[in-house]
């Protein structure tokens, strides 16, 4: 999985087969049991670009969800789920040059990197974001400030992406999750903590 995540390319037999372009790697995570599977290194969850907490779902949608399973649907079939393609491979490509084209001004580089070195010195974390972290905080809030319609990073937009660029990319101490701290409290602690560039 680091192969195809770092090098975008998997090797059988010692020959190294490309991926196609675009290419995505997403997992899920059960956070209760890890019976038969294991966490992930550091190394290999810093390559993730996003880690998105889905809640259980409310009442009336869970009935919704079983009845549709009880009327025969099949999670499976996405096209008699009445699924389309939105997007072809070369409007991702045009959406990665636009994202590119995105300005960040100086002050909120300046911005993203305090925010990541302030979680090196966080008292309650053992591990504190990467510079990969940045990268990948800088890309996520050109690629909103794109979606948002906008050709220019606000400090609003590095805010909003921390939580999902960052939150895996910490690691608690043990008797801070000992208290109860979560690693979304840290990083809301930092964000308040770091001042924001007008």
């Amino acid at each position: 999985m680091l192969e195809a995540m770092e090098e975008r390319q998997v090797s059988i037999d010692g020959t190294p087969r490309p991926l196609p372009d675009p290419f995505v790697v997403a997992a899920t995570q059960n956070p209760v049991e890890y019976e038969g599977t294991y966490p992930l290194p550091e190394a290999q969850l810093d390559r993730f670009l996003m880690k998105v907490r889905i809640d259980l779902p409310p009442r009336d949608a869970e009935i919704e969800v079983l009845d549709r399973h009880a009327r025969g649907f099949d999670p499976r079939n996405l096209a008699a789920a009445g699924l389309t393609a939105v997007a072809g491979p070369d409007d991702l490509a045009a959406a990665r040059q636009a994202v590119g084209a995105v300005v960040v001004h100086p002050q909120v580089l300046a911005y993203i990197v305090d925010v990541v070195r302030a979680t090196r010195d966080t008292p309650t974390l053992s591990l504190g974001v990467s510079p990969r972290g940045a990268t990948a905080i800088l890309n996520a809030s050109r690629a909103w400030a794109w979606l948002s319609g906008r050709d220019y990073v606000t400090p609003d937009d590095v805010k909003t992406l921390a939580f999902p660029t960052l939150r895996h990319r910490i690691q608690l101490r043990p008797e801070a999750e000992l208290e109860g701290v979560t690693a979304d409290a840290v990083i809301e602690s930092v964000l308040a903590a770091v001042p924001v560039p007008r």
